[in-house]
C-alpha cells in the first residue's frame, strides 16, 4: 500500500481507540488505576490522531484536509491541556515551554479555522458554522490558557482536567459521526455531540466544584 493509504487505515486505528480509551476513561472510578491507564491511552491515541493528519495533509494537501489538520490541532490540545494540568497541581508548578507553544499553536489554528468559517458563512456555505463553532471554542481554550499562565494564576486542575477530557472526547465523536452521517445528518453530524456535550460538562463541572 502507498504511505497515503497506510497513514489513512493508521488515523482510523488511532481514532477507534481514542473513542474505546474514552469511553472505558468514563466508565472506570475517577483516579483509579484502569482510570489513568484509560485516559493515558486515550491521549497517546489522539496525539496519534493529529500526527497521522498532519502526515495526510503533507502527503496530499487538500482545502479539506487543512481543515481536517486544523480541528485535529484544536482536539488534540484539548487531551494534552487536559493531561498536562495534572503536573500543575500544586501552585508552585507553573506552565512550562511545552505548554506556552502547544496553547499558543491552538489559539492561533482555531482563529484560522475560525475566520475561515466566517468566510465561508459570508459566501453561504452551511459548514461554515461547524468552522466557526471549532474555532470558537479552540480560542476561548487557548487565549484563555495564555491569559491565566501570564496572570501567573493556577487552574482548579480537576475541573481543567474534566473539561479538556471530555471536550476532547466530544472532538473525537464528532470526527467519527461525521465520518458514518454527514450523508444522512449533514452539518447535524459534526455538531450534535458538542451540543449534547457541552451541557453535561457544564453539569460536572459545577458538580466537582461543589464537591
Amino acid at each position: 500500500m502507498a504511505l497515503g493509504e497506510w497513514t489513512l487505515w493508521l488515523h482510523i486505528a488511532a481514532g477507534v481507540v481514542a473513542v474505546a480509551a474514552g469511553v472505558g476513561a468514563l466508565a472506570t472510578t475517577k483516579g483509579g488505576t484502569w482510570h489513568r491507564r484509560a485516559g493515558k491511552l486515550f491521549v497517546a491515541s489522539m496525539a496519534a490522531v493529529v500526527a497521522t493528519t498532519l502526515l495526510l495533509l503533507a502527503v496530499a494537501p487538500s482545502g479539506f484536509r487543512v481543515f481536517l489538520a486544523l480541528v485535529a490541532v484544536f482536539s488534540g490540545y484539548l487531551a494534552f491541556s487536559g493531561y498536562r494540568v495534572l503536573a500543575r497541581k500544586r501552585p508552585d508548578d507553573g506552565p512550562k515551554g511545552v505548554d506556552w507553544a502547544a496553547a499558543l499553536l491552538a489559539a492561533v489554528a482555531s482563529l484560522a479555522l475560525g475566520g475561515w468559517g466566517a468566510l465561508r458563512l459570508l459566501e453561504g456555505g452551511t459548514f461554515g458554522v461547524v468552522m466557526v463553532a471549532f474555532g470558537g471554542i479552540g480560542v476561548a481554550f487557548g487565549a484563555g490558557d495564555l491569559w491565566l499562565f501570564r496572570s501567573g494564576g493556577t487552574d482548579a486542575w480537576l475541573v481543567t482536567h474534566l473539561q479538556r477530557m471530555l471536550a476532547a472526547f466530544i472532538a473525537t465523536v464528532s470526527a467519527v459521526s461525521a465520518v458514518n452521517l454527514t450523508a444522512q445528518m449533514g452539518v447535524l453530524a459534526w455538531l450534535w455531540p458538542t451540543l449534547v456535550g457541552v451541557p453535561l460538562i457544564a453539569y460536572w463541572s459545577q458538580k466537582y466544584e461543589r464537591d
